[in-house]
């Protein structure tokens, strides 16, 4: 039986315009419905293959702000989200969730700025910009994730040294076993180690289901470790001779 607070997302190709944007997204266009079927579900894939794109609109489809924060969130410095959000039907589960937040790399000062702004005697802020960039992310995970929350985490993995990524990792898998939802949009093969969680990769064309082991993150990652200097040596020497274009090597991920 499905538990999770979200369950499916539907995608009204009807409600988006012949010539949107959304329509040259190779892996986007061809996804009518996703299921969400576990507690963690992670969205990866290379840059630009929309996988924030629909994070960002299943996000704002449940009820948060564009540029995050959690659902008391309500200001906007760039409109720039799209119009996916408008055709995203959300299909829920029988539970509700009794917190949750929409964390976002790219617009974490923006967000920061509100919370003091939101502040008051009853909720002190966390002051997060008068942390480091990797702190402050550290601090809002560990003040606003929750059991039974709903959580929406674009690249939370931007500011972390690897040390705070496992941190990270621990305060996810600790909420997702005491009820929440989470779905994560990353580059990392750290978090995405967490056991259990599904992958959807949007690579290759299609979004589909991933093994931990066959991601780009996890393979590239490996190879490089397990091989750095002969790889080095070939990378910079083909950067060299195509005058800092060398990287089509790591293509297929060989050697």
């Amino acid at each position: 039986m499905n538990f999770q607070f979200i369950q499916k997302m539907v995608i009204q190709w009807n409600k988006i315009d012949g010539g949107s944007y959304l329509r040259e997204i190779e892996a986007v266009r061809g996804v009518e419905e996703l299921v969400f079927d576990g507690p963690v579900t992670f969205f990866t894939g290379e840059n630009g293959s929309g996988k924030s794109t629909v994070l960002e609109a299943l996000a704002i489809a449940c009820g948060f702000n564009p540029e995050g924060g959690s659902r008391n969130y309500s200001f906007s410095t760039y409109d720039s989200h799209s119009e996916l959000c408008r055709a995203v039907k959300v299909m829920r589960g029988y539970r509700r969730a009794q917190w949750g937040y929409f964390l976002r790399a790219e617009s974490f000062y923006n967000v920061a700025t509100k919370e003091e702004e939101y502040a008051d005697a009853d909720h002190p802020s966390q002051r997060f910009h008068e942390k480091s960039h990797g702190e402050s992310f550290l601090a809002l995970a560990q003040t606003q994730l929750r059991p039974n929350g709903l959580y929406f985490l674009d690249e939370p993995e931007a500011a972390l040294s690897p040390q705070r990524q496992l941190t990270l990792l621990a305060e996810i898998h600790r909420c997702a076993r005491e009820g929440a939802q989470f779905f994560i949009v990353t580059h990392s093969p750290i978090l995405m180690g967490i056991p259990g969680a599904r992958i959807l990769s949007f690579d290759e064309g299609a979004v589909h289901p991933c093994e931990y082991e066959d991601t780009d993150s996890y393979q590239v990652t490996e190879m490089f470790i397990n091989h750095r200097r002969q790889i080095l040596t070939k990378l910079l020497g083909e950067a060299q001779e195509a005058g800092g274009a060398g990287t089509k090597f790591m293509t297929g991920h060989k050697i």
